[in-house]
């Protein structure tokens, strides 16, 4: 892998995980020393929000900022332990995410298309509070309905990053083919290559 790839790799978290709540997760990488948390500010956050196709609205002045930057990181490391938690078979409690949930509020609007009338769901109008809680029900949406089987961690020994296998066969094993994917084949070729010599 070319190391352009590498540093572009390391300067915004991935969206590969097939489902906005693992993608969630993968905004945390790395282990030990070489550990990188995407959050630095508030910024990070909505530019990671817009990346998804989630609208974040002002965000007010810096302490405002500061406070949205700690909500969401707490919004992460509650879906983490949810998430953990269920792909273990254990129960969670619901209370710290249905404080999240409850910046959801929408109403009941009848639009009418050229297929004739539907009720949808309208949001206000954007706002961070908002953003994160559509965050919240992307995680408890995954919690509820999800194919726990098919919610996996990269098997590379170096990656920590979360995937939803939608693969035809369910057997994908690296959060890419084009990251870990590479590397343990890059590795599995140089111990065959050092066997042999």
């Amino acid at each position: 892998m070319a190391d352009n790839t590498q540093e572009a790799a390391l300067s915004e978290p991935l969206l590969i995980a097939d489902h906005p709540a693992l993608d969630l997760l993968n905004t945390e990488a790395g282990k030990g020393g070489q550990y990188v948390d995407f959050w630095g500010s508030w910024d990070d956050v909505a530019r990671w929000l817009g990346r998804c196709g989630i609208d974040a609205g002002e965000a007010g002045d810096q302490a405002a900022r500061d406070g949205l930057l700690r909500d969401a990181r707490e919004l992460r490391s509650i879906a983490r332990e949810l998430v953990e938690r269920r792909k273990e078979g254990e129960r969670g409690s619901p209370d710290r995410i249905n404080r999240y949930l409850a910046a959801m509020q929408s109403a009941p609007v009848l639009e009418w298309g050229e297929d004739g009338p539907r009720l949808a769901r309208r949001l206000p109008a954007p706002s961070p509070r908002q953003a994160l809680g559509q965050v919240a029900e992307s995680v408890a949406q995954l919690l509820a309905t999800g194919q726990f089987e098919y919610v996996r961690q990269c098997e590379h020994p170096d990656c920590v990053l979360w995937f939803y296998d939608r693969t035809k066969s369910h057997r994908r094993r690296w959060c890419s083919m084009a990251l870990c994917g590479n590397r343990h084949k890059a590795a599995e070729f140089r111990k065959r290559t050092r066997a042999t010599a």
